[in-house]
Parts: C-alpha cells; structure tokens; sequence
C-alpha cells in the first residue's frame, strides 16, 4: 500500500489547523498556549483517511515567522504540500517564505488552497486568485491546481478531498529497500512505556525489535513498539509517520533534529559538500565565510558557509559550497536543506548535499569541482568508482561500499556487477565474503609492488624477497594480515609476484649471486664439499674472500636459507651432501649394531669430538638418531 505525507504552509491564521480538522476531523493543536492564542506554535499530526482507502499522515505546520524553524522541522518529510492562502487578506510575507521553502526542498506535489472564501465577495476572491498565480510563477507550485475552500461552511472540502486523492495516486513510493531512516521531529515519554520519539520514516522499513542508532549522539537502543495513525504496528515502511517507543534509552538523551536509522548506515560530520541556491528575491550577496543557519531533516545547525566556485554567490545564483558545521549534521546524498540568515533570520536560500562526508575541499580548485560535478551527477557506477579511488582504503565489502555511497544492498550489489562486468572492479575472497577493489588500483599497486621488489632483488639478489609485513605496511597499510594475505593471492594468481614462505618475490625471480659473486660462491661451496666433516669457520671463509660484514652475512645467509650449508653450531657449517653421507654411514652402523657410542661416531665419520658432538645433536633432532643415555640408536 502507498505511504505518504501531507503538509500544510501558510501565514499565521489562514486557517491551516481548521482546513486540516475540516479534512480529517482531528484538532492537530494539542498545547494549551496553542488553544488560548489561536495558533499553531509546534508541529501537529493527523491520520487522513482518503476515498480510495489510503491512509495519509498530515502534518500541520505553524505559520508565524517566529516559528519558521518549527515549520522547517516538520515540511522535510513532506511529499505533497497545501499552500494556504486566506482569502481575506492574500498573500502575506510567510506565505512567500513558506512558498520560498517548499520550492528549494522541491516538495513534489503541491495544491493552492484558498480559505476562507465565506468572508469574501466573488470579485475580491477572483483578484486573490491571480494574486496568487503570479506568486506562484516560476516555482515548483506553477502548475498545481488552486482549490477554493471554506472550513467554516464545508464549502469545497469534499472537492479537495477528491482532488488530494487524485494526485496522491500520481505520487511515487518512496524507497522500502534502504536502510530506515527517521528525522526525529518529536521526543516524548509516556509513564509505563518510556521514551517515544516522532517522525516520518523517509527511507526503508522498521520493525519491531529491530536494533537502532540515534545520532549524531551515538546512542544504540532497541525499537520495543511501533505506531502508525495510532494503531500499534509490527513494521512501518517509508513515507508513513512513525511513533517508535524505544527501549535503553532516556528521553533527555534525544533531541528534536537527531535522526533515528539503521545501525552502521549513517555516520555524523562537522562538513557537508552541497550545491547551494540563492533566492532571487534574497537581499544581499553570500559572502565567503558567512554564518548561517542550516536547516536538514528536522535539525538546525549553525555553520560557516566556504563557497568554492567564487568570493561570494548574487541573489538567484548557485554553486557548490562546503559547510563547516559548529555541531555535528547527519545526512545523505540527495537530502535537501534550507539555509536562512544568522540575523535577522530570514530564509535566503537552500541546497542539496552533494557528500554528507566529505574531506576539507580547496577552494577555486577545478579538480576539487569536476569532483563535485561526478558526485552529484554521476551514475552509480561512476559514484562508486570515484569513492574507490579518492580515499585512502583500497579494498570494500559490499556493505562498506553500500555505506559509504548510501545505496541498499540491491543497488550496490548491481552496481559492482556492472562495474566486475566491464573490468573496473575485481573482486577476490577473504573469509568466505567477496572483497573489492578498482581494477586501475590493482595495476597502480602492482606497478608499486614490481619498483620495490625489483630494487630490493638488485640490492639483496641472495634473499629470497621482501617479508609480507614489510610489503603490507609500505604499499597496503591499513589492511588487516587477512586481507591482505588474499589480496597477495591475487597478485601471485596475476603473476605479479612469488610468494614463498613470509616472503614475496617479483614473478620469476631466483634468489643467487651475480656474475661478479658467481665464482666466489663457487669456490666457496667446493671448499665445503672437500673437507666434509670438518670445515672452516665462517669468519676464515669471510677473510679468504675479503667480505665485509654486510656482505659476509649474506652470502652466510643465502648459504644457509638454502640449504646449501647446514648450521650446527655459531660458527660450524656442513654442506648438506656430507652429511647426507654422514647420515648413511651411521644408518648402516646401527643397523648392524644396536647402539652406538659419541668416541664410535667419531670413528665412523673420521672427524674430531669437536664436529661429532654437533652433528649427532643435528641427527637427534632430525629424528634420524635418539639419544638413550650416553649412546644412540636408530629413531
């Protein structure tokens, strides 16, 4: 069923609340200020029930421009609008500034309500009217019908409920897939249910149960019931008025103007990108800097406004602009906000967030603007793309991605689809969930990865590659171990790189001497081979070949990571042919014999106490020989 919300604008006392009790048969003044003065000072709330059996909320709004920002809390979530204009007095200065409202949030239906018609001859009305269609030229309101009214005598009102009913069917539904999202507009506890805050629910669903984030304050808390028109409810959809009781939370822990959304989906900032409108009818230039007030969903923030096409924007101008907020803003792409004067307060002008999160932008910077350009024209895939490549992470999840452009889990999915389809993305596993990064990344990275690795294999040619961590740190620093150990999967699948052990390799690369050590490590090996058992010291072999230390502990290195030469003590090196023969000949030995003695071992193998000691120690641990006392036998 269709969900959606109707709202009305208006000067004080042109009859809004009555023309809404004459709609709906609900009084929507509920404070007792509100009674005695005859005005509406806060937001009211009614269900309306219309012929085709859908059922609207209506949201009235107070029409004294001491309560402007009042009205701003409660129009955000509007998607059809009743201009009201008396026709005793016409136009007056908020029914321009409510008009001047509705036109910058682009509210997308609208009817021109005239009340109070009773009061008036039909030739003053017939002046009203066109007074009211030159108002309207040029607006979001041009082409809305005009309906006359009166609450008093019911004159019109069934013709208005017929024509409400005929454009609500030309409305679209707002989103049910996204993430749920409520602009608080009302916080309240009730005694023996707790805190209940009020809203219209302008994206996804709600249920019962669910878990929840109010923010910006940061608070988690646990939707206990829900109400819709006053009936209890499991689940709530987009573009129905919402009453949610919630449970671990205070009501002094809420305000009017935080947002009540899905856990994870939406992060606070102190800075919005946005493309700001100026009204021609505005009295002076925005400067560079100035102050203003910002009013978005149902909050009012202060901020400094940092224009970044120009030193200040002219009346019926537009450009983008960052705001540096004093509190912290809640947001998304697409939300549209109305900026008024710091003071006098007074509505100049408005826009539409272009990125809720954005960095500190340079100012007059072409880069900075074609940026902007992408992110609030660009289609799914170019949005995405433009997030994977300017910030510092390399690699998303899906639900990264989903958060970080503000699109449900459909729509992201089908846009990396068509991203994985045309090469731009690649995708690779990391415990059982896809992980993804922009194809033009991998290659930058793979380009990074080969200058290292190719600078460190003409540096150290013995070793076998730079370790993970150190690769991980330098080129992929703020990947977890896991991520990236898939990600260099992917790279050795690509033929990038070797991977062998905790060490990573250019493709094809084989650690071993130059020419110019060739030789050397040549005769270094034959010297080994031709004494077997009893071999020189490592620090003879480095003054033979005149190695200094960094070079000497290389060579050892490579000689020894290879097993090339086996390290039985500090300073005992064997190469791994001799004692291989060492090996078999004490394997015959205690086959014959059931054990053997360290002075037999000595015999056997023709070398001193000095060498047989390490390398029987060498065979225990092997698991060639074991030890029983002061003999060995056969593992």
């Amino acid at each position: 069923m269709k969900h959606f919300v109707i709202g009305t604008a208006g000067h004080v006392d042109h009859g809004k609340t009555m023309l809404i009790k004459a709609l709906t048969g609900k009084e929507t003044d509920r404070l007792k200020e509100e009674k005695e003065r005859g005005i509406s000072i806060e937001l009211g709330f009614a269900p309306f029930i219309l012929p085709s059996g859908i059922t609207a909320g209506v949201v009235d709004v107070p029409g004294h421009e001491r309560f402007i920002k009042n009205m701003l809390a409660g129009v955000g979530g509007m998607d059809m609008v009743l201009l009201v204009v008396a026709a005793d007095e016409g136009i007056m200065p908020q029914t321009r500034e409510h008009l001047d409202i509705i036109d910058l949030l682009q509210v997308p239906e609208g009817i021109i309500v005239i009340t109070k018609a009773d009061l008036v001859e039909e030739e003053w009305l017939t002046m009203v009217q066109e007074d009211v269609s030159h108002l309207v030229a040029d607006t979001i309101m041009e082409n809305a019908p005009v309906v006359t009214v009166s609450a008093a005598t019911g004159q019109g009102i069934p013709e208005l409920i017929q024509l409400i009913d005929g454009v609500a069917g030309r409305l679209q539904e707002r989103p049910v897939t996204g993430q749920a999202r409520i602009p608080v507009d009302r916080v309240f506890s009730m005694i023996g249910f707790g805190t209940v805050i009020t809203g219209t629910l302008v994206e996804g669903r709600l249920q019962v149960g669910d878990s929840v984030e109010i923010l910006p304050e940061g608070i988690e808390a646990r939707v206990r019931g829900l109400q819709v028109h006053g009936r209890k409810m499991e689940t709530a959809a987009a573009g129905q008025r919402v009453a949610v009781n919630l449970a671990g939370i205070e009501r002094q822990s809420i305000n009017r103007g935080s947002v009540l959304a899905a856990p994870g989906f939406l992060k606070p900032s102190h800075r919005l990108d946005i493309r700001v409108k100026l009204l021609p009818e505005a009295e002076k230039s925005l400067v560079n800097r100035a102050r203003i007030r910002v009013h978005i969903g149902a909050a009012e923030i202060l901020a400094r406004i940092i224009l970044l096409e120009s030193d200040e924007l002219d009346p019926g101008e537009n450009g983008f602009a960052q705001l540096e907020c004093e509190q912290p803003v809640v947001a998304a792409r697409g939300d549209r906000l109305v900026i008024r004067s710091y003071s006098p307060m007074r509505t100049i002008g408005g826009g539409i967030v272009v990125d809720p999160r954005p960095p500190k932008r340079r100012r007059l910077n072409p880069g900075v603007i074609e940026t902007l350009r992408t992110k609030e024209k660009g289609t799914p895939e170019e949005l995405l793309e433009q997030l994977m490549e300017s910030s510092k992470q390399t690699v998303y999840t899906r639900e990264e991605l989903g958060r970080g452009l503000g699109f449900d889990e459909d729509a992201t999915a089908e846009t990396i689809k068509n991203l994985e389809a045309t090469g731009r993305v690649r995708s690779f596993i990391c415990d059982n969930k896809p992980h993804y990064i922009l194809n033009i990344i991998l290659d930058r990275k793979a380009a990074e990865l080969k200058d290292i690795l190719e600078k460190f294999h003409r540096k150290f040619p013995l070793r076998a590659g730079v370790s993970k961590e150190e690769i991980r740190s330098r080129v992929f620093a703020g990947l977890s171990n896991k991520v990236f150990n898939a990600l260099a999967d992917l790279y050795q699948e690509n033929n990038v790189i070797t991977i062998v052990d905790e060490n990573i390799a250019k493709q094809g690369f084989e650690p071993g001497p130059g020419e110019d050590w060739r030789q050397m490590f040549q005769k270094i090996e034959e010297r080994y081979l031709a004494e077997g058992l009893q071999n020189p010291g490592w620090e003879e072999i480095t003054s033979e070949f005149k190695l200094n230390r960094a070079d000497s502990e290389e060579v050892l290195n490579y000689f020894v990571n290879n097993r090339i030469l086996i390290k039985l003590e500090d300073n005992i090196l064997v190469h791994r042919k001799s004692l291989e023969m060492a090996k078999d000949l004490i394997i015959q030995f205690l086959e014959k014999n059931s054990e053997m003695s360290l002075g037999e071992a000595r015999d056997i193998l023709k070398t001193s106490r000095k060498f047989a000691l390490p390398i029987m120690s060498f065979f225990d641990k092997e698991k060639v020989t074991r030890r029983v006392e002061d003999k060995r036998v056969l593992y």
